[in-house]
């Protein structure tokens, strides 16, 4: 396995929050053939770090990180990538990329607003 994709999530100490990211890389899991994984940025495991670790170990030497995130704040501007950075020093065997958000995608944004107007009772 060479190439790997690595779904952000940002993480919580509430178990129930992470069932619908668990549930999203598992059917994404189905339809990819890219090795995926799911990690967290804080708060719950597998961390970031812990998945990066894991990949490298298994000889993966490309692997893309794809924020599940609607836009890029705080964390995404400063945060991750420091971590990013620190993990490519820790790896260097293992060359990792930061993609935009989803949030930023333009599909992301017609799906969402097909689903809110579905709540609102007026689907098209």
């Amino acid at each position: 396995m060479s190439d790997a994709l690595i779904l952000l999530a940002h993480g919580s100490s509430d178990p129930r929050w992470r069932a619908p990211f668990e549930r999203l890389a598992e059917a994404l899991a189905e339809r990819l053939a890219t090795p995926l994984r799911l990690a967290y940025m804080e708060l719950c495991d597998p961390s970031l770090e812990d998945t990066v670790a894991e990949l490298a170990a298994a000889g993966v030497e490309r692997a893309e990180i794809l924020p599940l995130f609607f836009s890029a704040g705080r964390h995404l501007r400063r945060d991750v990538p420091g971590q990013v950075a620190a993990l490519g020093e820790a790896h260097p065997d293992l060359a990792l990329t930061l993609l935009p958000p989803v949030g930023e995608h333009p599909a992301f944004a017609e799906a969402l607003a097909t689903v809110i107007a579905e709540q609102a009772g007026e689907a098209r």
